[in-house]
């Protein structure tokens, strides 16, 4: 009893001593986002918007009035220069429309799609600002030689299936990817790690699984999101990356994934924006790889 005595007493000492914090949290200025890319034998695609304050209510409204509307974006390849032209487009039936810039149809003189071993250059002006970016869409050196499906492994669901890539990796570090899949023609989306680098599979021809993709706005079911079912038809986009690309959804994914962990390591998202913008503008080699996963 003598022991426990001064231990409840210090108990009672510490709870008297609680206080209330209150936090006078501050909102941020709003600043200009670009997720801009371009894909060989596809135009480039930008789309503009204002950053929003972290504690902010999220509402379809509120997104749509965060588009920027009628910037000068121009992107060169180094020949042409095309200026880009802003369209909009319904997101689904709740009335939400989506705005994006892209090649002007009334003026294709000047228009160009992206082609291999290129370099490109993009130029934002809004606000009274100026934004600049570079992206380099690189040759297919990194492959997928071959897709093959199998039983999802540990699943009593005999109805999954888990998809193996034979890849090639050519000599010589820096070759960076990112891949997407599409399910039975719907959207592609980017795997929940979606970029790899070649440091362990420089020179090498090897297997690996590849998961299905993810939609971020959807809540992931961590046990299964990975799998196919079978009787999809899947397409497999597998885009080889510059370092600036790969570093920005390095970056991006790494700080997705840790929100809400307290024991993760700050992040910031290496974009390549100048001016104290966000995001990227993004070049991509693809190639598309398809299967049918028979029932």
């Amino acid at each position: 009893m003598k022991f426990f005595l001064p231990v409840i007493s210090c108990l009672i000492l510490f709870s008297s001593c609680e206080k209330v914090i209150h936090f006078n949290l501050k909102q941020s200025p709003s600043q200009v986002v670009v997720d801009a890319s371009i894909e060989n034998g596809k135009a480039p695609m930008v789309v503009l918007s204002g950053s929003l304050d972290y504690f902010s209510q999220i509402t379809p409204a509120i997104l749509e009035s965060s588009f920027i509307h009628a910037a000068v974006i121009t992107v060169s390849n180094g020949t042409k220069t095309q200026t880009l032209k802003e369209y909009t487009v319904p997101a689904d039936t709740t009335g939400y429309t989506l705005y994006y810039y892209s090649t002007d149809s009334s003026d294709l003189a000047n228009a160009f799609v992206g082609d291999f071993n290129t370099t490109y250059n993009l130029k934002i002006i809004t606000g009274g600002q100026t934004y600049t970016a570079e992206t380099h869409i690189t040759s297919v050196r990194k492959k997928i030689d071959a897709l093959r499906w199998q039983n999802a492994p540990d699943n009593p669901d005999t109805t999954k299936a888990v998809l193996i890539g034979t890849i090639t990796d050519p000599p010589g570090y820096g070759d960076y990817i990112r891949y997407y899949t599409s399910v039975n023609d719907s959207a592609f989306l980017p795997g929940i790690n979606s970029v790899f680098d070649d440091q362990i599979t420089d020179g090498t021809t090897f297997d690996i699984e590849i998961p299905q993709g993810v939609n971020r706005n959807k809540k992931i079911d961590v046990k299964n999101y990975s799998f196919f079912t079978k009787g999809d038809t899947v397409v497999v986009k597998y885009c080889n990356i510059d370092k600036a690309t790969y570093d920005f959804w390095r970056t991006m994914e790494y700080d997705y994934q840790s929100i809400g962990n307290p024991f993760s390591s700050p992040t910031t998202v290496l974009g390549n924006i100048s001016n104290g913008a966000l995001g990227a503008f993004c070049g991509y080699a693809a190639q598309y790889v398809s299967i049918i996963i028979p029932k």
